[in-house]
């Protein structure tokens, strides 16, 4: 979950001109980030030879 410091830091480091879609893009990021983290933490992860296998369609 984001937290206001991070929202707040995200807006900081934004140029003085933004528009929403930006913001929101960035926000994105930075949520999935977050989530991969967390399942990275929990274990919830595959191994590159299981990804490619899952993959292999669009890796051609």
């Amino acid at each position: 979950m984001l937290t206001k410091s991070q929202l707040l830091e995200t807006v900081k480091n934004l140029p003085d001109k933004f528009s929403v879609d930006e913001l929101i893009d960035r926000l994105f990021l930075i949520h999935k980030i977050e989530v991969g983290l967390e399942q990275s933490t929990k274990g919830k992860t595959h191994s590159t030879v299981v990804a490619k296998k899952k993959l292999k369609k669009w890796l051609k």
